[in-house]
């Protein structure tokens, strides 16, 4: 059994700390505020417009991280400010705690930034201070070239790819078999051939003496080809031919006089029977109907859809004429008892009482009869003055 040994610790007794016994550097306190403002090393780097390599160096109190020391006071001072702390107090702690002494620019000691490059130089594998790191993680990068290819894409592409060869392939693998030829041996001799016999000469075997009869009782001595032969169609001798005009030949004109004279005379009559009845191709015309006023009235004409179709106050002796539409318009009128109605000649109305409105008034011949009767001219001394002026003109 293996057993680590361990060396005792030392106990210490040590006295009660307390807050005040913690020591607080510069950069704890810089660290603080700038999480009390909710501001990251990146943010301070946006807004200062300082890198935050440097922001880093100035809370961990390292001069060697910058480039020139002659910057650092000029940064501690902007950061300081920017956290809402006292410039001058802050740079001072910074030069304590870093043990930076600010060097005149014509002293010796301002030579020293060679010696300040070699000692970072040394340092660099020292420490592992990400912000030194030109890689770390917080540092935005370019992205790569792959980056912008989705796997998506890719295997939409390659799903295409295999649609395409796989069509490619079904259309080449048809072709060939359209333009397939293949070659079948005969059962048969085709030609002169079919009439020998070559077991026999060129003979037939049967000698023409032979009737079918005493073949067709010996047929099972017989060899399948030579009964092949024996029921064969014979070629007719003398090709039949059929005359290629012969419907037409077969056509007689008299036949065509006798129905051309028999269509003409039903034409004729036809004809006259049309002359002698009058037949009326299209429907008479609807009688004119017209609305006019003999005082002013305001009246509205509006289709059966609701649009409207003529909205005016007519003056006195002012009419409108109705157009002829397949569902009659309707009329609303006010100071009704000035409103009346020409209906193919004659006067009808007026539409309601005197200073009454009428609403909902058919405009249709039929209608208009029904509801109004004719207009009496002694009742009303306007519209006889209107009907006098229309007769003159």
């Amino acid at each position: 059994m293996i057993r680590r040994i361990l060396s005792p610790k030392s106990v210490k007794e040590e006295g009660t700390s307390g807050f005040d016994s913690y020591e607080l550097r510069l950069g704890d306190l810089m660290r603080g505020e700038r999480a009390t403002l909710g501001k990251s090393l990146l943010d301070v780097q946006r807004e200062l417009k300082v890198k935050a390599t440097y922001i880093a160096a100035i809370e961990n109190a390292d001069p060697l991280a910058f480039e020139t020391p002659g910057f650092i006071a000029g940064y501690v001072r902007s950061y300081a400010r920017y956290l809402g702390m006292d410039p001058d107090w802050a740079y001072t702690t910074f030069c304590v705690e870093a043990n930076f002494e600010t060097v005149h620019g014509m002293s010796a000691d301002a030579s020293s930034a060679a010696a300040l490059k070699a000692e970072r130089r040394a340092r660099k594998f020292e420490g592992k201070d990400p912000f030194a790191n030109p890689n770390a993680s917080f540092v935005p990068r370019g992205e790569a070239m792959l980056s912008k290819i989705e796997p998506a894409a890719i295997g939409s592409v390659a799903v295409l790819i295999l649609l395409i060869a796989g069509l490619g392939y079904g259309g080449y693998s048809v072709l060939q078999e359209v333009q397939r030829v293949q070659f079948a041996p005969l059962t048969e001799a085709s030609g002169v051939g079919s009439s020998l016999d070559p077991l026999r000469g060129g003979s037939s075997g049967f000698s023409e003496d032979v009737l079918p009869t005493q073949v067709a009782d010996n047929a099972s001595d017989l060899p399948t080809d030579a009964l092949t032969r024996l029921y064969r169609p014979e070629a007719l001798a003398v090709p039949v031919l059929i005359a290629r005009d012969g419907p037409i030949s077969a056509l007689s004109p008299d036949a065509f006089r006798s129905a051309a004279t028999v269509l003409a005379s039903n034409v004729e009559a036809a004809l006259a029977a049309i002359e002698e009845s009058e037949v009326q191709v299209i429907a008479e015309a609807a009688p004119e109907l017209k609305i006019f006023a003999v005082r002013p009235a305001w009246v509205r004409v509006s289709a059966a859809d609701g649009t409207v179709i003529f909205e005016k106050i007519l003056d006195t002796g002012e009419e409108f004429i109705i157009p002829a539409t397949e569902v009659p318009p309707m009329l609303r009128a006010g100071n009704s008892g000035s409103v009346y109605f020409g209906v193919n000649g004659e006067t009808y109305g007026p539409a309601g009482r005197a200073g009454s409105v009428a609403s909902k008034v058919v405009l249709a011949q039929d209608s208009l009869s029904e509801a109004y009767k004719v207009a009496d001219m002694d009742a009303d001394q306007d519209l006889a003055k209107y009907v006098a002026l229309a007769a003159a003109e």
